[in-house]
């Protein structure tokens, strides 16, 4: 089968899109998927790059994020028959991460235990479906399932235009916030206007803490006057001491990674000055993707797509990830 593979760490171009790539057989507990649809997240830039501490079995289909159709179905699986439309879990509990520690979707076929299987609706395309593992996910554990944003609140989104943020910024929407996107070039903020977003400022032009004190205030110590409600900050690095100065008294500061860096400068004095909470959320789970394929299949939302490539031209879809060039998702139909 065809197949994205990756066989030493480096840069992009270590990727190789094989051709006789061994096609897997069902095994005890397992399924194998025909995959319509994969999509891309940061994450893999850094399983090609290689991550400290992090040994990646070698050669691996790169690709969390995957759904498709049941092609053969395994002993001992029931309840699942060949032809089901499928979104698939990319986290297996015991082996870890589809992608990354075993195949994951860049290929035609993908070898799935059937715990990670979840049942499309009607009404919900393949692409749509493969979008929203990782990043929505993500997002919809951060915001709705850990009840962290109303209706009301002021909240400003870091990285707005890229998978999770644009998952951000439509969830926050939907709870009814009030929403500034913050992202890297006056198109990317258009964009955000376009889906939603109440306000979008250029961060490489306009220093985004200095923007929200001037337009909502700076946070007062005595009161609960000035700043912003809630924070998403994902990426971590430059961005921490700005995101502790914009907050209002009380606020929240989300985080679920930090692409820009895990150890940043950090002054305690705004935590307990302003009494912040800084509220990490880690992964996702089944019942986040159900409420979100719900969502699509009630037309409440639809996932950002960018771009939608043919696995022949995915590491250029990578490429795209990788140069933040890029606002949604980066879509492969093996």
């Amino acid at each position: 089968m065809r197949a994205l593979v990756l066989r030493q760490h480096g840069d992009l171009d270590q990727l190789r899109l094989e051709t006789d790539y061994p096609t897997p057989s069902a095994t005890e507990g397992h399924v194998v998927i025909r995959v319509r649809a994969s999509s891309f997240n940061y994450h893999d830039v850094f399983t090609v790059k290689g991550m400290p501490g992090i040994k990646v079995p070698m050669p691996v289909v790169i690709g969390l994020d995957m759904a498709g159709e049941i092609d053969q179905i395994g002993p001992g699986v029931t309840g699942w028959s060949k032809g089901d439309r499928v979104l698939v879990n990319p986290i297996n509990p015991k082996k870890g991460l589809m992608g990354e520690m075993l195949d994951g979707g860049m290929a035609e076929y993908c070898l799935v235990a059937a715990d990670q299987l979840i049942r499309m609706p009607d009404g919900v395309s393949f692409e749509q479906a493969a979008s929203l593992p990782v990043a929505y996910g993500t997002a919809h554990r951060m915001i709705v399932t850990h009840k962290t944003i109303k209706a009301g609140d002021k909240v400003l989104v870091l990285g707005a235009s890229g998978g999770v943020g644009t998952g951000c910024v439509l969830l926050a929407k939907q709870l009814g916030a009030h929403v500034v996107a913050c992202a890297g070039s006056e198109e990317k903020c258009q964009r955000m206007l376009e889906i939603g977003a109440d306000e979008a400022i250029d961060y490489t032009k306009v220093d985004f803490s200095k923007w929200a004190q001037e337009r909502f205030g700076k946070p007062q110590r005595r009161s609960y006057e000035g700043g912003v409600d809630v924070v998403v900050n994902f990426t971590g690095g430059d961005t921490w001491g700005p995101t502790l100065r914009c907050v209002k008294r009380g606020g929240k500061i989300l985080v679920c990674g930090a692409t820009a860096g895990f150890d940043p400068k950090e002054d305690l004095r705004y935590i307990w000055t302003f009494e912040l909470q800084v509220i990490g959320s880690n992964s996702f789970y089944n019942e986040d993707f159900h409420a979100l394929l719900g969502m699509i299949q009630k037309q409440e939302m639809a996932p950002l797509i960018d771009t939608v490539l043919p696995l022949d031209r995915a590491p250029e879809g990578l490429a795209l990830i990788r140069d933040r060039k890029v606002i949604g998702k980066v879509v492969i139909t093996p």
